[in-house]
């Protein structure tokens, strides 16, 4: 049955309370709010109910229900533990054509009370027809990322600008050409920037600027707060191959959204028409958001597009997020440094650049076609680690995974070394596999995004599942969802 939305004025209109417990209290406390006036009938009261009744707010009868007390009653709430009291107020509610609400009972409701986000005269509601009130508090909790406390008084004065021009003579399609301009996020980004009203700094975003955002390891809830507004306000999203989908819709419908995504064994954009779109939004005065997955300080390219702003002159600002090393220990249930296994944790990334800017994989071919120049380069990275008391985190291992051992083999690193292949981390399809060097040597490779964890610390995964370390090599492939 679809429900019917509708915001009420209460103002003055008497409503009833039944019950007077934790629960009644935030009942009576939204119907005071609204200027309703509310009477409570309870043998016993909250201390809260108890300082709103002596501070003249509410009339408290201590008292039991009579079903006298429906006589002249708009909307009546029934919040006690008695079922049998509920279902008797709610016929007789029903039979004088007063709208009820029985507390945590569907059945006996005519309306719900939503989860409501509030900023001055802005309201929005979220209802699940009772069915799930705890989502609906999640998606109001969401939208307070979203929208913020400024549009309280940009709604203020949006509704004194529209009340002015209500009262001049102009023609209906002049008026309704200057009320959208009123209402644009263009207008809504010029208040904030000279509202007088306090607003946090981290929501005044600049046109004409460049953000570089942390979309994290894939799921929508580890972004960073700054991450969801400035994602809200953005104009322009320039975003990496791996970027979800779910965090895309979180920029606006109007926004212009471009992968700029880099793909091995693809035919991509150029990483200087990257710098070309970039500087070019932002010197049309543009909020431009370059999106990248995980923290993009880490593997990222954003060292190159800095330089390239600052050379330009283009304004920016980076937001860090939560990076993929992280994401995927959290998802292992393993830490990343543990006093008595691992002091050190090492970033590396299994694809390197050159002068020539061309990207070189580790790869037997590709060591045999350049000889020392490819080859022992990435072979000379390798060594230089420590093969004891640090943690490896690998990003991009790529589809060969064999020769990835064999590097660390040369480095010093012993084939019983634990390690994992986490796939995906953070996301629906997530997976996970937990082995020794190894084996590690011939595992088929997961699908990408996918980062390898290699160190002691591997061995707290037992832990973590139930198991002891050593019965790890028994189930080396685990999948999460």
């Amino acid at each position: 049955m679809d429900l019917f939305p509708l915001f009420l004025k209460l103002q003055g209109r008497a409503c009833l309370v039944v019950g007077a417990g934790k629960v009644a209290e935030g009942k009576i406390e939204s119907l005071v709010r609204c200027g309703a006036s509310v009477r409570v009938v309870a043998p016993a009261a909250t201390a809260g109910v108890r300082k709103t009744a002596e501070n003249g707010r509410i009339v408290w009868e201590q008292r039991s229900f009579s079903p006298a007390d429906l006589a002249g009653v708009f909307l009546v709430i029934a919040a006690t533990p008695f079922p049998d009291l509920h279902e008797q107020i709610f016929q007789q509610a029903r039979r004088d054509g007063i709208l009820c609400n029985a507390v945590d009972e569907p059945e006996r409701c005519d309306f719900y009370y939503p989860a409501v986000l509030r900023r001055g005269p802005l309201q929005i509601a979220v209802s699940t027809a009772g069915r799930a009130p705890l989502i609906a508090q999640r998606l109001r909790q969401e939208l307070e990322l979203q929208f913020g406390p400024e549009y309280g008084p940009w709604i203020e004065a949006a509704g004194q600008a529209r009340d002015e021009l209500m009262a001049r003579n102009i023609s209906p399609e002049k008026r309704r050409e200057v009320l959208a301009e009123l209402s644009s996020e263009h207008a809504f980004r010029n208040f904030r920037n000279g509202n007088a009203a306090p607003v946090h700094q981290e929501s005044e975003l600049a046109g004409g600027k460049v953000y570089f955002v942390g979309a994290g390891p894939g799921d929508p809830e580890l972004l960073t707060r700054k991450a969801w507004k400035i994602l809200g306000a953005a104009e322009v999203v320039l975003h990496d191959a791996l970027v979800r989908s779910e965090i895309l819709r979180l920029a606006p419908p109007a926004a212009v959204i471009s992968d700029v995504g880099k793909r091995c064994g693809q035919k991509s954009i150029r990483q200087e028409e990257i710098h070309a779109l970039l500087i070019g939004y932002a010197r049309e005065g543009r909020i431009v958001v370059r999106l990248q997955g995980g923290d993009p300080l880490i593997f990222g390219r954003a060292g190159e597009e800095v330089t390239a702003l600052r050379d330009a002159g283009i304004d920016f600002e980076i937001v860090p997020g939560v990076t993929a090393a992280s994401a995927a220990a959290a998802a292992a249930g393993i830490p990343l440094t543990y006093r008595r296994l691992a002091s050190k944790l090492i970033f590396l990334s299994a694809h390197r650049r050159h002068a020539d800017h061309t990207a070189v994989k580790s790869t037997p071919a590709a060591e045999t076609r350049a000889g020392k120049t490819a080859g022992n380069e990435v072979t000379d990275h390798w060594k230089s680690l420590p093969a004891a008391d640090a943690t490896l985190a690998i990003y991009m291992p790529g589809s060969d995974y064999g020769r990835l051992a064999h590097d660390l083999f040369k480095a010093g690193w012993a084939g019983d070394t634990p390690c994992l292949v986490v796939s995906q981390a953070s996301t629906p399809h997530q997976s996970i596999a937990r082995m020794d060097l190894g084996s590690l040597a011939h595992a088929t490779a997961l699908p990408a995004p996918a980062l390898v964890i290699v160190g002691e610390v591997v061995t707290e995964a037992g832990i973590a599942i139930g198991r002891e370390p050593a019965d790890l090599a028994a189930e080396p492939v685990g999948t999460s969802k």
